[in-house]
């Protein structure tokens, strides 16, 4: 049975015209062997898998051939060019500087090169992976890469060229490999499997091609897993599958979703490819691709930079066509945002499923959160008019107006009712804390709305209320009108009741001392920590406009002070204040804390 050959070996490249994706470097190598302009030395850098060794290979042929062709080919046929066929040349060392790094293995490479050609014009020394040298490795090195006999010419090929000593690139000629384009990898891809009697979809090979990253050999290592696994006929969904890459269809069904703001089905072919085994992360990044990808094919000038086959770069247009460049730039700008925050989720799977809730509404902002289009709204439950009881004195209704059942959502909505519409509606019954001044004002749970989740932009909150400043800033006429410390007490009082509406805590740090009236109109207000002089600075503007007005004096000004009290009469605010509150009443809970390891969390 013959022995197997991979097709990396097999179908590499023998001439530069067959070298794939590298014109411009094959071409600056063909002139300098026409023109007899050859340097002394050559790097080569660039990814792997791109044809550095290769060129190197042909590099080292051709300028030993005997007959070269007006192309500046070799002619495949001279006694030179026969014995590198057969590996059998004594011009051409190849040298795995990985494995021989060590000064000791420079010195036996320079004394080869004092030995003249026995045939041929040159000796051409190949060191592959040349950045694995030493430093002292290449100090030896430096005198004979910068004035070798004539008949010596050195290939250097490397990966990392910024681990390469300055003095050794400024020796050489460089030469920067590029990645391999994906259409090149697919036409390469085609060319083989026509010859290896294969038949392959064109949209399987640019699977291949787009996978391998631009490495040409890796892209030939896939071709022969997958044709070991398919045989003589490969497919795209055996591409797919083997290779582990998201099926497109996965990513054009979802924008579809994402445009309706079709929040469940969404969902369920998120969940749908996670089932199918794959990663999150894989997702996201596949649809941030995707929405690049449309916004790409809006434009006929950025069309070109879809690395597509034909049958699909058509599905991108049609779908694009869909699209507004507003809603992809803000759609990309969230999936970006959502994939470097995923490593950090501690629930990944809901980070993923709020990143889809947010594209929906965004594309679709009257979407119904979660409801179906089979659930529709109930009829009517009577057609009489329905009342409702206050909690106080029973109210009819109008007679013109109806109540109907609410449509059946998985999730309840807040219920808002007009203020123009003459509807009562029962209050819920809200407990109040014990320590809640008179005057706040509790809010009632109304249920969780998801279609409320996200604000069309990046907001993460769930019915976060809308923000509303207690008292308007306003600019006040000139006034000086004179005042007394009952008048700013009164007026003090008052103010703490306006404020207690929405903010309990601030009405607590208003409440706990009266304020003291200087001569300048600063009133000093005294605090018991920094967190009531915070609540006080934070508001400070709406504090001052109210006295201002309500007392007919603009000079007035608020000014805070911090007394210090004793640590056993001071309230605790802090975990480790409370901690040790609790402590002076059980003095054995240090010991439990102890004991068991505990942290001080409340």
């Amino acid at each position: 049975m013959d022995s197997f050959i991979v097709s990396a070996r097999k179908y590499r490249p023998a001439t530069f015209a067959t070298v794939v994706g590298q014109a411009s470097i094959t071409n600056t190598l063909k002139n300098a062997i026409r023109n007899q302009q050859i340097a002394q030395a050559f790097l080569f850098t660039g990814p792997r898998g791109v044809g550095k060794t290769t060129c190197a290979r042909i590099m080292a042929k051709t300028i030993n051939c005997e007959n070269i062709t007006p192309e500046g080919e070799a002619c495949g046929t001279c006694s030179q060019c026969v014995t590198f066929t057969k590996s059998s040349s004594f011009n051409i060392y190849e040298l795995d500087a990985a494995s021989n790094n060590s000064v000791d293995d420079i010195r036996n490479l320079v004394d080869q090169v004092r030995i003249p050609p026995q045939s041929g014009k040159y000796k051409v020394y190949i060191i592959d992976e040349v950045h694995m040298l030493s430093a002292s490795a290449f100090n030896a090195f430096l005198k004979t890469l910068e004035e070798p006999p004539a008949y010596a010419k050195f290939i250097l090929a490397t990966t990392e060229k910024h681990k390469i000593m300055p003095t050794i690139l400024s020796r050489c000629q460089i030469f920067d490999f590029k990645r391999i384009s994906v259409e090149d990898i697919a036409g390469h891809l085609a060319y083989v499997a026509e010859n290896e009697h294969i038949e392959a979809e064109v949209d399987a090979l640019h699977v291949i091609a787009q996978k391998a990253d631009g490495a040409l050999r890796d892209a030939l290592s896939m071709f022969d897993q997958l044709v070991s696994y398919a045989g003589n006929k490969l497919s795209y969904k055996q591409v797919i599958e083997n290779l582990n890459v998201l099926d497109h269809d996965y990513y054009f069904k979802i924008t579809d979703y994402l445009l309706r703001g079709d929040i469940s089905n969404s969902l369920l072919t998120l969940n749908e490819i996670i089932e199918n085994g794959f990663e999150g992360q894989h997702f996201i990044a596949g649809l941030t691709q995707h929405l690049r990808d449309l916004l790409v094919g809006q434009d006929k000038e950025t069309l070109k930079l879809l690395d597509t086959s034909a049958n699909i770069r058509n599905q991108y247009l049609m779908q694009a066509v869909q699209c507004s460049a507003g809603f992809l730039l803000k759609a990309l700008d969230l999936c970006n945002e959502c994939d470097l925050n995923y490593r950090n989720s501690n629930s990944k799977r809901l980070h993923l499923e709020i990143a889809l809730m947010q594209l929906c509404i965004l594309a679709n902002p009257n979407a119904d959160a979660l409801t179906r289009p089979a659930m529709a709204p109930l009829k009517p439950a009577s057609s009489e008019p329905s009342k409702v009881t206050p909690p106080v004195t029973p109210a009819p209704l109008p007679p013109a107006a109806k109540v109907e059942e609410p449509v059946i959502n998985i999730l309840p909505k807040p219920v808002e009712v007009p203020p123009a519409e003459p509807v009562v509606q029962e209050k819920p019954v809200v407990i109040e804390p014990a320590n809640t001044p008179p005057a706040t004002i509790s809010k009632s749970y109304t249920g969780l709305n998801v279609g409320n989740l996200m604000n069309q932009g990046t907001k993460n909150t769930i019915n976060e209320p809308e923000e509303k400043q207690l008292i308007k800033e306003e600019v006040l006429p000139e006034q000086s009108e004179a005042f007394t410390q009952s008048d700013l007490e009164k007026v003090w009082s008052e103010m703490a009741v306006t404020v207690a509406r929405q903010l309990p805590n601030l009405y607590a740090t208003l409440t706990c001392r009266n304020p003291i009236l200087n001569e300048d109109n600063s009133i000093v207000i005294s605090v018991e920590n920094k967190i009531q002089e915070g609540d006080i600075f934070n508001n400070r503007p709406e504090l001052v406009t109210f006295l201002r007005k309500k007392l007919r004096n603009t000079s007035i000004s608020i000014e805070t002070l911090i007394i210090d009290k004793p640590a056993a009469d001071r309230k605790p605010y802090t975990d480790t204040e409370k901690f040790e509150a609790m402590e002076r009443n059980a003095p054995d809970i240090r010991k439990l804390k102890d004991q068991l390891n505990l942290d001080i969390e409340m």
